[in-house]
């Protein structure tokens, strides 16, 4: 009966994702025109090394970018801390910390907050165009606050709500979003895998401050006059992300999981991305995966900074008494042009 109420639960879900999915999903013709486009970045050194092709096996605190729905498969408490190098060149350095903790004996809530560094910036005004006037530093920083749940031994699902803010000196934009997933797993040793995630569904934002103000002086010269200029909305980049995955179980110590998921952008192509990965007695992991989208092949067509490959790896070292806690060590990279591609560290210990 309960797995009937879980399977009821999951078509029911399923169903308001597909019906709330973005109306304009894969259109080109609406690139560049969404903002806070900060939340398509992965901060996460493992999903990188997929490139996001394990939608549908994602655990853990990364299930908060990729699909929080993995978020549930925390066994206890996981903390995750990741560094990244964005576009190797650019000097733009981005690092996130998670937190994910189980609560009873189904329910897991999460923490994360990523944040973006790039460096200090000259200021300059149509009076001085050449500086001279210090320095200022954007901030660009994502918080989130999730919870997931196992609905039985085969379904698993969550919710995420995103804070989402960017700023320089004198002008900011504050917004809020929403993600939510499922992910079902089946087969004699749960091998088969289904994953959906909606991401970045909110309102529009708009940018506020003083650096939208002007001033001057009236005709008569003795009054200063303040006019306020109002931004225009922007939306948020949203996106339905569809993946499955497979568990081909080589004896006891060797797996080998190829994984697929396909990416519905609101602003930009729609892109497949299929992904390998390969693990030793749950110690040692290597993975590659290529992303595709109309285009990516040409340096004329080409639409995305990504030209295709990524890959990575992890090592898991287990500790404690019983051997159930773990330490690892990740790394990923995903070949960029121009700039020199993206690189991901990331330590996360598992209690």
């Amino acid at each position: 009966m309960k797995t009937m109420h879980g399977k009821i639960a999951m078509s029911g879900a399923l169903a308001a994702m597909l019906l709330t999915a973005p109306v304009h999903a894969g259109n080109p013709d609406r690139a560049g025109s969404a903002g806070a486009t900060q939340l398509l970045i992965n901060p996460w050194a493992r999903s990188n090394g997929w490139g996001l092709a394990n939608t549908a096996t994602l655990s853990g605190v990364e299930g908060m970018f990729g699909n929080i729905a993995g978020l549930a498969h925390t066994q206890k408490t996981e903390i995750l801390f990741t560094t990244t190098r964005w576009l190797e060149g650019s000097g733009v350095k981005i690092n996130a910390i998670g937190l994910g903790q189980k609560l009873g004996s189904a329910g897991v809530i999460g923490l994360s907050v990523m944040t973006m560094s790039f460096g200090d910036l000259t200021i300059s005004t149509t009076d001085q165009p050449e500086g001279g006037l210090g320095t200022y530093s954007p901030q660009m920083m994502n918080i989130g606050l999730a919870y997931s749940k196992a609905f039985s031994n085969s379904i698993y699902g969550g919710l995420l709500v995103r804070l989402v803010s960017e700023s320089i000196s004198n002008v900011r934009s504050q917004g809020i979003c929403f993600d939510a997933g499922i992910h079902y797993r089946t087969g004699q040793r749960d091998q088969v895998h289904f994953g959906i995630a909606l991401k970045n569904v909110g309102p529009p934002m708009r940018f506020s401050g003083d650096g939208l103000s002007v001033q001057g002086l009236l005709v008569s010269g003795s009054d200063q006059l303040t006019l306020s200029q109002r931004s225009e909305k922007y939306e948020l980049p949203s996106m339905l992300n569809i993946g499955g995955a497979y568990d081909f179980q080589l004896g006891e110590k060797h797996r080998l999981t190829p994984a697929l998921t396909f990416i519905s952008n609101s602003f930009t192509r729609d892109q497949f991305v299929f992904g390998i990965e390969y693990a030793f007695r749950k110690i040692f992991h290597l993975r590659g995966s290529y992303l595709w989208e109309d285009g990516i092949t040409s340096d004329v067509d080409r639409a995305t900074v990504f030209t295709g490959p990524a890959g990575g790896l992890s090592v898991d070292l287990p500790f404690g008494k019983e051997k159930r806690s773990t330490i690892a060590v990740d790394y990923a990279y995903r070949a960029t042009n121009p700039f020199s591609g993206v690189h991901n560290i990331g330590v996360r210990i598992s209690l």
